[in-house]
């Protein structure tokens, strides 16, 4: 399901009151909670204090620890097309004599669907034990016996009607998403705003690890001990509703091997086909299962083999739970790299807050794409953040290296020659002194990059700190952990200097806001809303027109002269933009 993007915004009717009042109802309703009492709950209960930036004890978990939990619970979970006109309690009385239901949830994909958690995994057989395949006349069914199912009314006409509510999948829309920033009562508060509206919710986490197990099962056909671990955006804490689903087929069995070593003898090897090399099985392995996918997987469609590029994956839409899907297998550094951003995004709670921010920011202005080419990537960013946070005085965050020298010896892990050691304990990290608000963060972010010497200087997150660029291109972002490669290799000169452009008129905006903002009364967008305008390129238009010298010229002058005076200091404002939301 392809993600609802901020684009440019114009004309966008705000309502009077101004942004002094708060409409926090609205926020709460946007983290689409579940059916169940119990989420419900859970949704209530704060997640942490967003303004200090210290987070709550369930949320110093390992990501392993994570990761499991979500795993085992996904295997007592089954996936349910229901008719529309169901009722949700006869639904659950029924499924009930199954076993025990811890939750679940309902949501829209190509028809009603009910996510089901049973409280023990025994349940999930019995149900596949009453399941029949379908009928389909004409047509030939494929006989599957999986953990998706629809379910049949034998007497619809007289089925009561019920109400059930449904869990949003989508984030909010751009004009939604406008308002609920203009109604925060202050830019801390729009950043937490937007975190809270665009974030992955419970139920999405669940579908997505319930996603992978039901492909697991697939795969398991022809590897029994197989593992389909979810990665990147979907568990790393950065990934926002709508998001694609990035799989890890596992099938690395030295760890079980390892358990079952004895002092004996004899060691027993199964007998195998050898290849010439780990990528042709690799591409042989994706292959059979893109196979599998294409003909027996239930709601996968699309599927699409692309086994000549670097990382070898199967590409296909998931229609059941609307997610488009990248299957890879040999990709343990993008586990690694899962993990590293799981523990920054949960360290201090204004990363991820600033992270999505910024790209909402960079969405808003084109900077990044859906589509491949040169525009900045998401994990880019996400990089820039992580590297600005570690530059502030003191740090917000630690670097890869101090992470590694924390490291216990179960953390110890090398991959392919390159050193992913870091330590997986959160606890072991000592929380950061500073206590810069957001507001200032979001600033010092965009006067930060917008004199950072890209042309000479690398952006290293593994020692914190600048390093000269080892070659030309215009965006040099060292890997964390395959340190030869650059993560934003893709980018060109035109893009890095629409970035910088966009980053000093915004630091310049946000400035001017501090001297002259518009009042509480008014009805012109503030703050981060007001950088989601369009700026750069209609400034230009209009420069061009009255013969004024280009709007980056002009806002890098005024940068100069902020950080060579005070901020009470007076500054020339012959180039001040009104902002509005009229076209």
């Amino acid at each position: 399901m392809a993600a609802c993007s901020v684009g440019l915004l114009t004309r966008v009717p705000l309502c009077a009151q101004g942004r002094g009042q708060v409409h926090r109802p609205i926020c709460r309703l946007l983290s689409c909670p579940g059916t169940v009492a119990a989420d419900l709950k859970r949704q209530e209960q704060p997640s942490g204090n967003v303004e200090t930036g210290s987070e709550d004890s369930v949320l110093r978990k390992r990501f392993s620890e994570v990761q499991k939990e979500r795993r085992e619970e996904a295997q007592r979970t089954v996936l349910i097309n229901c008719p529309n006109k169901i009722s949700e309690k006869k639904f659950l009385k029924y499924l009930s004599q199954y076993g025990p239901i811890n939750n679940h949830f309902f949501y829209e994909s190509f028809g009603l669907h009910a996510v089901v958690e049973f409280r023990q995994k025994g349940s999930v057989a019995s149900l596949q034990d009453a399941a029949c395949t379908p009928s389909l006349g004409t047509e030939a069914a494929v006989p599957f016996r999986s953990r998706f199912f629809s379910v049949k009314l034998k007497n619809p006409s007289t089925s009561e009607k019920s109400s059930i509510q449904r869990s949003g999948q989508s984030p909010p829309s751009s004009k939604k998403l406008f308002e609920l920033l203009c109604y925060a009562e202050s830019i801390d508060d729009q950043l937490n705003t937007l975190l809270k509206a665009s974030q992955i919710t419970e139920e999405n986490a669940k579908l997505r690890h319930l996603t992978c197990s039901l492909i697991e099962d697939i795969a398991a056909a022809y590897f029994p001990y197989c593992t389909v671990r979810p990665f990147g955006s979907s568990v790393n804490s950065f990934g926002k509703l709508g998001c694609d689903l990035d799989m890890f087929l596992d099938l690395d069995e030295t760890g079980r091997l390892n358990a079952q070593k004895t002092s004996e003898n004899f060691r027993m090897e199964f007998q195998v086909k050898n290849v010439p090399s780990e990528r042709i099985a690799t591409q042989k392995i994706l292959s059979v299962i893109g196979e599998c996918l294409d003909h027996f997987g239930p709601g996968c469609v699309g599927v699409q083999k692309i086994l000549n590029a670097r990382c070898p994956l199967v590409r296909f839409s998931h229609q059941a739970s609307g997610f488009q899907c990248d299957l890879t297998t040999n990709n343990r550094i993008a586990l690694k790299s899962s993990e590293l951003l799981y523990i920054y995004g949960t360290l201090d709670s204004r990363v991820r807050a600033l992270v999505f921010s910024i790209r909402c920011w960079a969405r808003a202005h084109s900077l990044t794409s859906s589509i491949p080419g040169a525009w900045i990537t998401n994990f880019s960013l996400t990089m820039m953040v992580i590297f600005f946070l570690q530059r502030r005085s003191p740090p917000i965050l630690p670097t890869l290296d101090s992470l590694k020298t924390l490291a216990a010896e179960e953390d110890k892990c090398i991959i392919e020659d390159h050193n992913c050691t870091f330590t997986s304990d959160l606890n072991r990290i000592e929380p950061s002194g500073n206590t810069e608000t957001l507001e200032l963060l979001l600033k010092e972010f965009f006067e930060y990059f917008g004199n950072f010497a890209f042309n000479k200087n690398s952006i290293n997150i593994r020692q914190g700190r600048e390093q000269n660029k080892p070659d030309s291109s215009p965006l040099h972002i060292q890997n964390p952990f395959e340190t030869s490669l650059n993560v934003s290799k893709n980018v060109n000169q035109s893009q890095m200097q629409k970035f910088v452009d966009l980053a000093r008129e915004s630091a310049w905006i946000l400035q001017q806001e501090d001297k002259d903002g518009p009042s509480p009364s008014s009805n012109q967008p503030w703050g981060l809303a007001a950088l989601l305008l369009p700026s750069v390129s209609n400034s230009r238009s209009l420069a061009k027109k009255k013969g004024k010298k280009p709007a980056s010229e002009r806002i890098k002058n005024l940068l100069d002269s902020i950080k060579s005076n005070n901020t009470e200091n007076s500054i020339n404002t012959s180039g001040k933009r009104t902002i509005s939301t009229q076209a």
